[in-house]
């Protein structure tokens, strides 16, 4: 959902995180099967999995319930 061009952008970046907004791809539950990459990024859902929030928060992302 992050193209290589953004990625690469906030990699050099320390104080901004990219913006992953599931809901809008057409997706409403983060599960913690991927394996995410060492920065941090805020991740957008209606629901989580208890291990997709400990790898979101483990890098040093957020997640945002939304409505």
């Amino acid at each position: 959902l992050v193209s290589e061009q953004t990625r690469e952008k906030y990699a050099s970046v320390t104080d901004k995180a990219p913006v992953i907004d599931v809901v809008r791809a057409g997706y409403y539950k983060v599960l913690g099967k991927g394996v995410l990459p060492k920065q941090p990024v805020i991740v957008k859902a209606k629901f989580f999995s208890r291990v997709a929030e400990e790898k979101i928060k483990k890098v040093g992302g957020a997640c945002v319930l939304m409505a």
